[in-house]
């Protein structure tokens, strides 16, 4: 599993700042602030999203997708639970996997890879098929909300 020290963290840093997140690293030995999830799992605050060093690059991922697809007054009051509703949650995850696509030896097979490891659970059996073959709900959701273009590339703008 990609962790965040086995990445370029600056083209993530990058990558987060382009839609108005801060990548803040906390200590090893550090509780990750508004973490839902806790252990090494990211967390949200505001627009900050914490990690360390030995956070999963999923993780981070899908909790900056989370800022991206919530709408403004839920982000304005961000604090640990991202919430939505399951519509917004599989474009969350569909944009997770778009993201990983535009980062340096990242790509989309590998977080796919990742995210069954974790436990992802798709209709499909993998995260691989449903993203290819299952996932036009969640494709439809994010270019209607103006996250991704009509050809599925991100737009780099917030919900």
């Amino acid at each position: 599993m990609l962790l965040v020290n086995s990445i370029d963290r600056l083209s993530l840093e990058l990558l987060l700042d382009r839609y108005g997140v801060h990548l803040q690293l906390v200590s090893p030995d550090e509780v990750i602030p508004g973490s839902y999830w806790g252990e090494r799992e990211a967390g949200l605050i505001g627009s900050n999203l914490f990690a360390r060093h030995d956070t999963p690059l999923h993780s981070v991922l899908h909790e900056g997708a989370h800022f991206i697809c919530m709408t403004p007054e839920r982000r304005a009051g961000l604090d640990t639970n991202a919430g939505g509703d399951d519509a917004e949650e599989t474009a969350v995850c569909y944009l997770q996997v778009t993201l990983a696509d535009t980062l340096p030896n990242v790509g989309r097979e590998r977080m796919c890879k990742d995210m069954d490891e974790w436990g992802y659970s798709f209709r499909l059996g993998s995260t691989a098929a449903w993203f290819a073959q299952d996932a036009d709900d969640a494709r439809d959701w994010l270019i209607s909300h103006g996250v991704l273009d009509l050809q599925g590339l991100p737009t780099y703008d917030c919900r």
